[in-house]
């Protein structure tokens, strides 16, 4: 999306691009996103199984759209609980930077200043809610959106197109492609599925062709999936997702996991974006699929750096404390 706004091919990735650009504003790190979506799919894919094999409330419906999540809290209250408990990919990095890297720096938490670039406005009341303020700090402190980046780097002067590309600072810089794919509909539920899915290109090619991807507004499909059929659905856009959920509350559709974007295509069609068309948000998907192509590795419990916070960092133990939340009906502002 950034690279559309300096008038790069759409779907471009320009990833190394705004690591430079963001280094130029002044930041001193610069981490990739897309390492903790590979967090949030680690924690949602053992919450979905721990739900079928224990019986807990079905569908699980995914709660990284913030905007989806204040609409569900506002106006099917009774839904709540079918949310997953696991916070955003924002929400978690926040934590994980304010607990486990301010540790191995040794950096005060209070000295962090943590900005998001995201392609989403809702990510900015997010940032503010009162369940992630921990120890009387955000732990996201700014959100900027795609195209207030691309302000702030002509402000400066910034020849976008003509910056070597940066690798993003470790230790958060290695992503799976199930964390690429993320922020188009119906990256999340293929990245969940990954993860509780045979370890063999065979099963990865039968997500791939399920029926999960494509920008259509309402997708619904049944997999196989360790010897038990999963029925699902992808909504993007809240006037989809309301018609979704009044067909489960009436017992008309029946889903195990659900996954909901509030913006029409998913993240890649959202508020902060650069405007397109349909056609646009296509190319954009298909940037996002022809990256995770690339990808050595292609599910979340393969990264290395996610895998060591949970068997030697913090997450051994924190995991709970510090990756979920819980959402409540009342409406909250």
């Amino acid at each position: 999306g950034l690279g559309e706004e300096f008038g790069l091919p759409i779907g471009t990735n320009v990833e190394g691009k705004m690591a430079a650009a963001l280094r130029r504003l002044g930041f001193d790190k610069v981490f990739d996103t897309d390492f903790s979506a590979d967090l949030t799919i680690m924690e949602e894919a053992h919450e979905f199984l721990e739900r079928v094999k224990n019986g807990g409330t079905l569908p699980l419906i995914t709660s990284c759209s913030p905007g989806w999540v204040k609409y569900c809290e506002h106006y099917f209250p009774d839904m709540t609980e079918n949310l997953s408990s696991c916070k955003s990919p924002q929400q978690m990095f926040g934590a994980v930077l304010k607990s486990y890297y301010a540790e191995k720096a040794g950096i005060d938490p209070k000295d962090i200043v943590s900005v998001s670039v995201m392609p989403c406005t809702a990510k900015k009341m997010e940032a503010g809610r009162e369940e992630f303020i921990r120890n009387g700090s955000p732990d996201i402190d700014a959100v900027i959106t795609t195209k207030e980046l691309a302000s702030m780097i002509r402000e400066l002067g910034i020849q976008f197109p003509e910056l070597e590309p940066m690798a993003p600072d470790m230790p958060f810089s290695i992503r799976s492609g199930g964390g690429l794919i993320f922020g188009t509909s119906g990256g999340v539920m293929e990245a969940a599925l990954r993860r509780v899915a045979e370890r063999t290109n065979t099963a990865l090619q039968e997500i791939q062709y399920s029926g999960v991807r494509g920008v259509e507004g309402t997708k619904k499909f049944s997999i196989d999936i360790g010897g038990r059929t999963i029925h699902a659905a992808v909504v993007s856009g809240l006037g989809n997702a309301e018609n979704l959920i009044r067909l489960i509350e009436r017992g008309e559709e029946h889903f195990d996991f659900v996954e909901v974007m509030a913006c029409p295509t998913g993240c890649i069609g959202g508020a902060g974006q650069p405007e397109g068309f349909l056609s646009d948000k296509v190319k954009r998907s298909q940037g996002l699929y022809t990256a995770d192509k690339g990808a050595l590795v292609k599910r979340s419990d393969e990264n290395p750096v996610v895998m060591n916070l949970y068997e030697d960092g913090i997450l051994k133990d924190r995991a709970h404390e510090l990756l979920h939340v819980h959402y409540h009906g009342a409406a909250q502002d």
